[in-house]
């Protein structure tokens, strides 16, 4: 290895030998050249990193040789130190001139000679070093870029195949709860039957919470997730999911309170979904890992009081405790803004310390959660983020063996009173009378749902029919003449947005057609000659069809899509709104009547028709099934436990029936919990009394 390679050019043949001696002792591997055309050749065919070049030579002097090295891209680079008897200041300007980057003067000092040598050849090393780190960057760019590019792909490839997802999960799902409600109408329905129809609704319900969860944790990966604000009743919301949860309480014997500090407004204004996710995850959560004690749910203004977690009983044991603090985002504190706290507690299995630092990660549960074998894992993870939405932080403490207290806080701004008094729970039963005939138009290529709109909407009074495509559509749009369309965005041969935009297009083309009819009409009566009135209603009838369609449709687009870039799609391509997949009847119903003004004769709703919640046998305690059971024979509780564990459903029904009648109570209540898919229960209840 050498310290580097360095072209001598001189004429003279003393000065050559003397550097080329001195030079390869401290390790330089030389060339000597006497002439400036050979010093050029040398140059180009072995690049050296460094030339010594004399001014005063016979063909070429320094400077020419110099220039002639700088203009080839091959030699520009190279480093060269003029070594001259030439000492006037011009001589030196011009040597710097002409490309070099030192110039030394004869007679030299071999130890300066030596000294600028390594200094211009540590110059070379580093800006070579530059150059190498440089290009390894622009590839590192480069591959940089590629790998944003492929993401971007994946994402997009993502929101696609969740988008699909989506739209075949919610269609379905759509069908499923729409005809519950539409079967819910029939008054000569069964009790019974109407308990099957709350039994369905109450699955496809848990069902699209489940596809929610994992359709809102992509969302907010792709960070398009949104803050819906809206005004409406805290207490209400709170009562709903107390009653909701009671009976998952009740089951486990458990205590479910709920306290409310009186300085707490009844209606605030949030994103009423996100925090009714929140309250239902963490709740939903409390319950499922505490086997007993209580679950208590404490809501509070910020400067309010309502006591520290702990307070009502022994849980002195601070040291195995841990806190997990979610950091606080950066957010100020608006006028007009208040700050309400939640704190959700429990006196279940606690969480150890080393599964609570991935507590909010994605698909991560604890041991408890592992053991229960239910959920996604996403619950946390999603209430995290919907509380970083609303302004807030999360923090979770616990104490393992006696139990954890989960604590939120959210933003909250002046409620819209308008907005967020419900007004009374009502049923559409029919149109009022005296109203003109309402032509609706659905458009869909699933026909489930081309029939729930159907038989919801042709009893009230409506007139309805239905296409399969967006081109079908458009040809019934242009024959029957509706006033409203509802529009699946998802079809084949043509889409919904597609048929939307010729929709558009046409009614605009119809719309220059008048304006153009109303200019030549004056020229047209006077070419057509004779009587005035019977030109002008021949004219007129040519464009009755124009002016029929004159007036645009309403456009209402269906989508299963939960993605809110959506909406500006849909709405910037011709659609006046849209509804979501499933949706409830009272929606499609009022945006009926919000587009064509349609009125409703109603039907109040009782409290009993409205909520049917039933305490029936999945909120009965142990007290009661635990003495019935045991006064069964054993055989037959064995088999029970094993039917229900392996989930033979048949054979449950048929055990059912061989049930005394003397203890019917016993049976209709076991009936209940198989027909409520409660077998979990079952298995619970037997094996306590065999073990």
């Amino acid at each position: 290895m050498t310290k580097g390679t360095i072209l001598i050019v001189d004429d003279t043949p003393e000065n050559l030998h003397v550097l080329s001696a001195t030079l390869s002792q401290q390790g330089y591997q030389v060339r000597g050249v006497i002439k400036g055309k050979m010093a050029i050749r040398a140059a180009g065919s072995a690049l050296p990193d460094l030339i010594l070049l004399d001014i005063n030579m016979p063909d070429l002097n320094g400077y020419e040789v110099c220039e002639q090295l700088k203009q080839n891209p091959q030699t520009a680079q190279i480093p060269v130190i003029f070594l001259s008897a030439l000492d006037e200041v011009t001589d030196k300007v011009k040597g710097f001139q002409s490309g070099g980057v030192d110039y030394i003067t004869k007679p030299f000092q071999i130890e300066e000679v030596l000294a600028r040598v390594e200094n211009q050849l540590t110059i070379r090393r580093l800006q070579r070093q530059l150059m190498e780190q440089n290009q390894q960057l622009q590839l590192e760019i480069q591959e940089r870029m590629k790998a944003e590019a492929a993401a971007e792909a994946a994402s997009k490839a993502k929101s696609e195949f969740l988008a699909n997802m989506s739209h075949e999960l919610r269609t379905p799902l759509n069908a499923i709860l729409g005809f519950t409600q539409v079967m819910n109408r029939d008054l000569e329905i069964s009790t019974e039957q109407r308990e099957y129809l709350g039994i369905i609704n109450r699955s496809g319900e848990h069902l699209l919470e489940l596809i929610n969860d994992v359709l809102d944790l992509s969302k907010i990966e792709a960070g398009i997730i949104s803050f819906n604000e809206g005004s409406f009743d805290l207490y209400r919301l709170l009562d709903e999911l107390e009653e909701m949860l009671q009976i998952k309480a009740l089951t486990k014997n458990l205590g479910l309170n709920f306290i409310i500090s009186s300085a707490v407004p009844q209606y605030i204004k949030t994103d009423k979904q996100k925090l009714r996710c929140c309250l239902i995850n963490l709740l939903g959560n409390a319950i499922k890992f505490t086997e007993s004690g209580h679950v208590q749910l404490r809501v509070k203004l910020e400067a309010g009081e309502l006591g520290r977690w702990g307070s009502g009983g022994d849980k002195e044991d601070k040291g195995a405790s841990i806190e997990f603090p979610i950091p606080k985002q950066q957010r100020t504190n608006n006028k007009g803004q208040t700050t309400l706290i939640f704190e959700v507690e429990d006196t279940g299995f606690g969480i150890t310390p080393e599964e609570i630092d991935n507590l909010f990660y994605a698909f991560v549960q604890t041991s408890a959660g592992i053991k229960s074998a239910e959920g996604t894992g996403l619950g946390l993870t999603i209430t995290k983020r919907f509380v970083e939405l609303m302004g807030g932080n999360i923090s979770v403490n616990s104490v393992v063996g006696k139990g954890t207290v989960f604590r939120f806080d959210i933003q909250l701004t002046p409620a819209d009173m308008s907005e967020a008094v419900t007004q009374p729970t009502r049923r559409v039963i029919a149109l009022e009378p005296g109203q003109e005939n309402y032509r609706i138009l659905v458009v869909d290529d699933t026909e489930e749902n081309r029939i729930l709109l159907v038989k919801l909407l042709e009893p009230i009074g409506f007139e309805v029919k239905e296409a399969t495509n967006g081109m079908e559509g458009i040809s019934l749009w242009e024959s029957w003449q509706p006033q409203l369309i509802f529009m699946d965005t998802r079809m084949p041969i043509m889409d919904g947005l597609e048929a939307t935009k010729q929709i558009r297009d046409k009614e605009q083309s119809y719309q220059d057609a008048e304006t153009r009819r109303h200019g030549d009409t004056e020229t047209q009566r006077k070419e057509a000659g004779g009587d005035k009135e019977d030109k002008e209603a021949i004219l007129n009838s040519q464009f009755s069809i124009l002016n029929s369609q004159f007036s645009n449709t309403i456009i209402i687009a269906l989508t299963a899509s939960t993605f809110e870039e959506r909406r500006g799609e849909i709405l910037n391509i011709g659609s006046d709104d849209f509804v979501r997949k499933p949706f409830p009847e009272d929606v499609i119903f009022a945006k009926i009547a919000e587009y064509l003004g349609v009125r409703y004769l109603y039907e109040d709703l009782s409290p009993a028709t409205t909520t049917t919640h039933k305490f029936n046998s999945v909120s009965k305690h142990n007290s009661f099934f635990l003495p019935e059971l045991a006064a069964m024979p054993s055989s037959w509780l064995t088999d029970l436990y094993h039917a229900a564990n392996q989930v033979r459903e048949e054979s449950i029904f048929e055990l059912i029936e061989q049930i005394p009648e003397n203890k019917a109570h016993l049976a209709k209540s076991l009936r209940e919990l198989a027909h409520d898919f409660r077998l979990d229960i079952i298995v619970r209840l037997t094996k306590d009394i065999i073990k």
